[in-house]
């Protein structure tokens, strides 16, 4: 059975690979990328697949049996790129399709970016083709990408308010699709992952605290003032005010989940936010 993960270079993807080369011949596993050089350290083929360009989709899942389709990270670009990677597995007799969406995605009020993923798992039932449905809820490690500034200002900045947000780390979804991936009795099903333990952005401040030793806080903001501050901070306009936007739906319950679906699917607890914030700090 060959296995070809789209997105393989991106940080979800390279987990994800190394997962597979432990339960898989390498033989089997096909890294997606769009630029294949970028693939090159991770010790499986690797195939140009840029989803824009479709003359590259055919060939790249040429006796391809289930693709692991990790969600573009292009937001406002997704669906017409999603519709063309879905059509060339389509064409290529691709027998399986395992995609990674957004938690409760057809009721999320992470509105301009749940629509995207809604209209790909639309595409998905329309075509034909086995698959199986990853609603991925937030990855612990989006907070903490911009940890030395936390650590310089004092202060964890957002708009969620009080919204619990049950994060997981990245290595808990890439061994959700793993197990997807390499387990019987998947097709057709809808997974809602999220973390067994929620926070609130206090919390998260709390804890980088008790780790680190200095006084930091969580500073909320209106939704246009955490916008204007990711502007300052030299985020591009439209992608501040999209990040403020999923704070505020974060606020609104948009990240929160108790199922514990993911920790029952890869057999163990997901990560605790004190393992995550540790091996942040660790590398700032």
């Amino acid at each position: 059975m060959t296995i070809a993960v789209s997105g393989a270079t991106g940080h979800l993807g390279r987990i994800l690979i190394g997962g597979l080369k432990a339960a898989r011949p390498a033989s089997e596993i096909i890294a997606l990328a769009r630029t294949p050089a970028k693939a090159a350290d991770l010790g499986v083929a690797a195939r140009e697949a840029d989803y824009t360009r479709p003359d590259t989709l055919g060939p790249a899942l040429a006796g391809v049996d289930t693709l692991m389709m990790i969600s573009a990270s292009e937001v406002g670009q997704r669906v017409g790129q999603h519709r063309n990677l879905i059509e060339a597995a389509r064409q290529a007799g691709v027998r399986r399709i395992v995609y990674t969406s957004l938690l409760r995605a057809d009721t999320s009020p992470l509105a301009s970016l749940a629509v995207e993923h809604v209209q790909t798992e639309q595409m998905l039932r329309a075509s034909g083709i086995a698959h199986t449905v990853l609603r991925n809820g937030w990855y612990t490690e989006n907070y903490l990408g911009a940890l030395q500034g936390v650590l310089a200002q004092g202060a964890v900045l957002g708009a969620a308010g009080q919204g619990r947000i049950a994060s997981a780390a990245r290595a808990d979804y890439a061994a959700a699709a793993l197990a997807v991936l390499t387990q019987p009795g998947h097709e057709g099903k809808t997974y809602e992952l999220a973390g067994d333990a929620a926070y609130t952005l206090a919390d998260l401040a709390a804890e980088i605290a008790r780790q680190t030793g200095k006084a930091i806080r969580y500073q909320n903001l209106s939704e246009a003032e955490y916008a204007a501050k990711l502007r300052e901070f030299g985020l591009p306009a439209g992608f501040a005010a999209a990040i403020a936007s999923w704070d505020v739906g974060a606020a609104a319950g948009g990240l929160f989940d108790e199922g514990h679906q993911l920790s029952r699917l890869i057999g163990r607890p997901t990560t605790p936010l004190s393992a995550v914030v540790a091996h942040a700090l660790a590398h700032v």
